[in-house]
């Protein structure tokens, strides 16, 4: 059964959104990303009253236009979660914004020099075998990440810290997901998921551990 049948954003999304909302902590941070934009702060007070953090959904002509723009077609999960919502307010301590189909990019647009310093010889990287690379969940090493497929990764939110969601188009799955990243300078490396959807759920997991 195709991964794409067992997506349950709207859900996922509004419990996020909730549990942040009736936190004083995060509720500080997204106080803060809001006045730092120049929004009215009176939108915290419409934030709260909707009990929602994200966006409007992206129609599938809006996506289909961030397709064309980039040349692939995104992968399904990803897809599925921008036509619930188009982008996100902050999610976690670490990530604030992610963007909405029209601001996401290559990750190499905005970021070479980040990715020269994992590359510094680019012609000779650090050889990581299949054996090492493939493991996912608890097993994995952030620093057994392929450094080279920075260069073609797919940007998804913005960078405040040294930390940003990838996706990695080099490993994609029987279902067409691809490889999802949450890369941190602190790591330093990689956590590394089969696919955007598992990255959002281990993220909201470890969100809740903070609570």
């Amino acid at each position: 059964m195709s991964q794409a049948s067992n997506f349950g954003w709207r859900e996922l999304l509004t419990e996020w959104s909730q549990e942040l909302l009736n936190s004083p902590k995060y509720l500080e941070t997204l106080t803060y990303h809001i006045s730092d934009y120049g929004h009215n702060i009176d939108d915290l007070a419409t934030l709260k009253s909707s009990g929602w953090l994200g966006y409007p959904g992206a129609t599938e002509e809006q996506i289909k236009r961030a397709e064309n723009r980039l040349g692939i077609r995104l992968p399904t999960s990803y897809r599925e979660f921008l036509k619930v919502s188009n982008g996100w307010r902050t999610l976690t301590d670490a990530i604030y914004k992610l963007w909405s189909v029209e601001e996401a990019d290559w990750f190499a647009a905005k970021n070479q020099a980040w990715i020269d310093a994992y590359n510094p010889d680019s012609n000779d990287p650090i050889p990581i075998s299949d054996e090492e690379y493939f493991i996912y969940g608890k097993g994995q090493s952030a620093i057994n990440i392929r450094t080279q497929y920075l260069q073609t990764a797919l940007e998804l939110s913005e960078d405040i810290n040294g930390e940003i969601y990838l996706l990695n188009p080099k490993i994609v799955t029987a279902d067409g997901e691809w490889e999802a990243w949450f890369f941190a300078n602190w790591l330093p490396g990689a956590r590394r998921y089969r696919s955007f959807w598992e990255l959002m759920q281990a993220q909201h997991e470890s969100f809740i551990s903070t609570l």
